[in-house]
């Protein structure tokens, strides 16, 4: 079903506030997701969640997510950054990074942050950039296709990431031989992935590599990391995943390849922990009938791409109009000079008339992050709908100014009002 946890009262008041469009976000439900996660992993001694940044880079987020006990997973240096400004610092902090600057390992390595190794030539480049630590981690790619029964759920064999099995082998040894102690093993391998079988299968080819590895180098496994991958039901008919379902999958798992237990769990879930507490609010400002009706609204790709990037599905309702017949075909769109700013191709909605407000649904997570700037469209704003009803700006939306400020070496920044 739509998910339909706050009331249309809660994007009206909003937009009673602040001018469309924005991103709202509901630090309710993140603190339920959060907790949620945390009890389906409570029969692990040590585990913890890193969200991936990512997916949803706000300091009022990440601060929400560390009073519950999260951890947070980095992939560039102005991440590292946000990371140790929100107060995160040592073992919080999972740096998990491929073909990065070499200056981003010595930003990692001064936090004390975990280092997750994406290929065997980064050992040499972590040694002369920030030293071995004595615990590091590296990513696993198995190759072939990932299945679930007879379903392939992913190619890991086309993905850019990791490490072969061999490669592991002799990678470890060397870092064995250069000073570390200690292992991680990380391994990504379907993206958004609803079936509650994932988790446990993945896990199942992490630990059996990581006991292996472990016997065959001499290092200690310190740790698995399951990264993300776990998904959300963006379509209204698909099944929402149980994530109680999935730790216990991956405890079973666990139980029958580690009996006597030590090694921790990691997980990332960028889009399981925040697309669903996420919605990208407008107002609809055009009609237009041609060959096809069109709604256009006073969002566009610059503020969500996923469905301008790959055709992504993302749920839209009108406010005030959830009970009425969906009995009208639109093409939801933006003002971008591109026919691929749309966010629905023919959807059956309600009937849309400008001045309504138009919620689409699950932006939680790679929604406001992935947005840019084309057509000189400015990024909106962002807000956090908070447990005591009150709302809260956390990212103003960008200006003119914002968007000419790299142009301040040009002279003609001064006709802009960009120099005193």
């Amino acid at each position: 079903m739509p998910n339909f946890s706050l009331s249309d009262a809660v994007f009206e008041g909003a937009c009673a506030h602040f001018a469309t469009p924005f991103h709202l976000y509901d630090e309710a439900g993140l603190r339920r997701n959060a907790r949620a996660l945390n009890a389906a992993f409570a029969w692990c001694e040590d585990f913890q969640e890193y969200f991936a940044v990512k997916a949803l880079p706000n300091p009022a987020i990440l601060r929400i997510l560390k009073e519950e006990g999260c951890g947070v997973d980095c992939s560039s240096e102005t991440e590292l950054m946000l990371a140790e400004a929100c107060g995160f610092r040592g073992r919080d902090i999972m740096f998990s990074a491929n073909a990065m600057p070499p200056q981003e390992f010595d930003y990692a390595r001064r936090l004390s942050a975990y280092v997750n190794l994406d290929d065997i030539s980064h050992i040499d480049l972590l040694e002369k950039h920030g030293g071995i630590p004595e615990t590091v981690c590296c990513r696993y790619n198995p190759g072939g296709d990932f299945m679930i029964g007879n379903t392939i759920m992913g190619n890991p064999s086309e993905s850019k990431y990791g490490f072969t099995y061999d490669q592991l082998r002799e990678g470890l040894s060397r870092l064995k031989a250069m000073g570390a102690r200690r292992f991680g093993i990380h391994a990504f391998l379907s993206s958004n992935t609803v079936d509650n079988g994932y988790y446990p299968a993945l896990a199942k080819i992490l630990f059996t590599c990581g006991r292996d590895l472990a016997a065959e180098t001499g290092l200690e496994l310190a740790f698995i990391n399951l990264s993300g991958g776990v998904g959300i039901p963006y379509r209204p008919d698909q099944e929402t995943t149980d994530i109680m379902a999935v730790g216990e999958g991956v405890r079973r798992v666990y139980e029958e390849i580690f009996p006597q237990g030590g090694v921790a769990i990691k997980t990332e879930l960028g889009r399981w922990m925040t697309g669903p507490i996420g919605w990208l609010v407008t107002h609809a400002t055009h009609h237009k009938d041609i060959y096809r009706h069109y709604i256009g609204l006073d969002a566009c790709a610059a503020n969500l791409m996923r469905p301008a990037m790959y055709g992504a599905y993302h749920h839209i309702t009108v406010c005030g109009k959830r009970d009425w017949p969906c009995d009208h075909v639109y093409d939801i769109t933006g003002s971008l000079c591109e026919n691929n700013d749309k966010f629905a191709v023919e959807r059956a909605l309600p009937r849309i008339d400008e001045g309504d407000i138009v919620v689409i649904h699950d932006t939680g997570a790679h929604g406001h992050s992935m947005g840019y700037n084309y057509n000189g469209r400015l990024r909106s704003a962002e807000v956090l709908y908070r447990e005591d009803g009150a709302y809260q700006l956390i990212r103003r939306a960008e200006t003119n100014q914002d968007y000419f400020a790299t142009l301040d070496i040009d002279p003609a920044a001064a006709e802009l009002g960009l120099k005193e």
